[in-house]
Parts: C-alpha cells; sequence; structure tokens
C-alpha cells in the first residue's frame, strides 16, 4: 500500500470529507468508518469507505485489522446545539460512549495515536478574548459537555495509557471545497452560512437571527469563522505532528477575527448579489454571546496559519450550494 493508511471516523461528512481529500494530497490514504446517518457516500472520493458505527465494538475491531492505521482521527459526533437541548442523551450515548468504545477498541489494535474533534463550546461563556486554550471550559450546553467529557479521559489515558492525542477546538466552520467537489450539506441544515444563501436561493422563506441584544456591536452574536480547507490543512499537520512523536496537547482552530451574524448576513448579499428576508426572534438556548479564537499556539507548534478569509468562506459556499447541490 503505497500511501500511509489512516482511519477517518465521520470521513464522509461535513469536515471529515474534506480532510480526507487533504490527506489523500498528502501521501496519506483516508479509510473512512461512517455510519452515513449525517455523512454522504458521494464524499468519500479519496478513499474506501467502511460503513459502522462507533459504538459497534466488534466492527472496529474488523476493521482496525483490517487496515492497521497508523493513527484515527475522529469526526463522528453530534454537533448541533439546539438538538443537544432538546435531546441530551442521544449525545451522550454517540459523542460520549461511541468514543470511548472507539478509544477502547484502538487500545486493543495497539494504534497509540489520536486526533480529536472538539468545539470552543468547551469553553462556555466568555471570560476573556480572544479565546486561548488556557480559558477556563466551562460549557452551556450538553453538545459542548459532552465535548468536554471526551477532552478529560484523553488526558487521562495521555498520562495513564500512553496514547498520544490532539484536541482541535474549532470555531465556526464554514466553506467549501474551491474545486466545488465537496461541500456543506446537513439534513437538516442548521448553520447559519448555508441557511442564509439558501435564503438568498430562495430555496426557504428567509432567515432567523436568534437574538439581536447582546452586548456586541450590533447586538447579533459574534463568531470566528474558519475555512473548511484550512480546518482539513490543521488536521494534517496534527497527524503529522503525532506521527513524528508529538505529545498529547490541545488547539484552537479559528482565524482570530469575530463577524456578527448581521455582517455576515450583509456579505452574503454582496457575494451573491442578492437581498433576502430576514427575522429576528428571541435568543436561543445555549448560545454564548462571543467566540473568538486566539489561535497563536496552533501558529507555533503547528506551523499552521488560516489561509482563506470570510470573502473566500462565502464565495466557496456560495459556489456550492447555488450550482453544485441544487438538490440539498
Amino acid at each position: 500500500m503505497p500511501d500511509k493508511p489512516v482511519l477517518v471516523v465521520g470521513g464522509a461528512g461535513y469536515i471529515g470529507s474534506h480532510t480526507c481529500l487533504e490527506l489523500s494530497r498528502r501521501g496519506f490514504l483516508p479509510i473512512v468508518y461512517d455510519n452515513l446517518s449525517n455523512g454522504h457516500e458521494e464524499f468519500v472520493r479519496w478513499g474506501p469507505l467502511e460503513v459502522g458505527d462507533i459504538r459497534d465494538r466488534a466492527r472496529l475491531g474488523e476493521v482496525l485489522a483490517k487496515y492497521r492505521p497508523e493513527t484515527v482521527l475522529h469526526f463522528a459526533a453530534l454537533i448541533e446545539v439546539g438538538q443537544s437541548v432538546a435531546e441530551p442523551m442521544a449525545f451522550y450515548e454517540n459523542n460520549v460512549i461511541g468514543t470511548l468504545t472507539l478509544l477502547s477498541a484502538l487500545a486493543e489494535a495497539g494504534v497509540g495515536t489520536f486526533v480529536f474533534s472538539s468545539t470552543c463550546a468547551t469553553y462556555g461563556l466568555p471570560v476573556a478574548l480572544p479565546m486561548d486554550e488556557q480559558h477556563p471550559q466551562a460549557p452551556i450546553n450538553p453538545y459542548g459537555r459532552t465535548k468536554w467529557i471526551v477532552e478529560q479521559a484523553l488526558k487521562d489515558l495521555s498520562v495513564h495509557a500512553g496514547l498520544r492525542s490532539v484536541i482541535l477546538r474549532y470555531f465556526n466552520a464554514a466553506g467549501a471545497d474551491a474545486e466545488g467537489r465537496i461541500g456543506e450539506w446537513h439534513k437538516p441544515e442548521t448553520h447559519a452560512v448555508p441557511l442564509a444563501i439558501e435564503a438568498a436561493l430562495g430555496r426557504r422563506a428567509g432567515f432567523k437571527v436568534f437574538g439581536s441584544d447582546y452586548e456586541t456591536r450590533d447586538g447579533t452574536c459574534l463568531r470566528d469563522y474558519i475555512h473548511v480547507e484550512d480546518l482539513a490543512d490543521a488536521h494534517v499537520r496534527a497527524v503529522e505532528y503525532l506521527l513524528q512523536g508529538g505529545a498529547s496537547d490541545q488547539f484552537n482552530l479559528g482565524t482570530g477575527t469575530g463577524t456578527t451574524v448581521k455582517e455576515l448576513l450583509g456579505a452574503i448579499e454582496a457575494v451573491s448579489g442578492r437581498s433576502f428576508p430576514v427575522e429576528y426572534v428571541g435568543r436561543r438556548d445555549g448560545d454564548s454571546p462571543v467566540l473568538v479564537a486566539n489561535n497563536d499556539k496552533a501558529r507555533t507548534v503547528l506551523g499552521w496559519t488560516p489561509r482563506r478569509d470570510l470573502g473566500r468562506i462565502i464565495q466557496s459556499a456560495w459556489q456550492w450550494h447555488s450550482r453544485l447541490n441544487a438538490s440539498g
């Protein structure tokens, strides 16, 4: 096998599939393990697909024995904050029990490194901005708490079981592959950029803004939007870091620049050349008013720099949704 095999759990999803593309570019063979509940078989284009659930210990063992991956990247999580508030048990079953099942299978298979898809939602309400990796972790929703619990398990396994891991705390992933092969495709869609683009395309009646009375420059939530291709680059750098003997660590992945929801909508109108109805409604449970990254550590340790700005994010997303995801 000329390329180095890595197992990408949840690799048929949005960020996982873009990471598979980048892994393939850089000499790895991404083996996708996905139950296809939120992923898409059409997105598995750079390596084999093995269908399975992270809670299926026997199936995980089969796949690990078949491919003997050099490392594992884990993206297979439930991620929607509002859903986590409404259905917390589902998040604990998948995000916590599923990940512990996966980690148990890796230990038995002798896989000693692991890249974990985490989130800035582990920080909760901002105490200081921008947030660095030492910011207190006090999640305010079940989604963030399930990710935080897994982070604690990884730290224990690093100290007591020899598993070296990189924890990557994303801020707001957005955008699409520059060539339009893959992009953001959730059913149902819950993320701001695709929802606003769908409104601009006339595929939905309009866009709802949750909360207009936050202590931000225009009253709407402020977020740090990071291009999915920059996220993919960071994941491959994390793999290379671990395979070269790097110690367990955690890194923020964001640009360090905040954009309010109003500003985001204005940018989408500018790129699309279309206006669309916007409705302002009450705050949504579990939302933090401001989330902006300090990414100095990822720059220093991983040599990672986000290279795509908000304009590139929206342009690539507009291309994906308007021309290539017309049935979405």
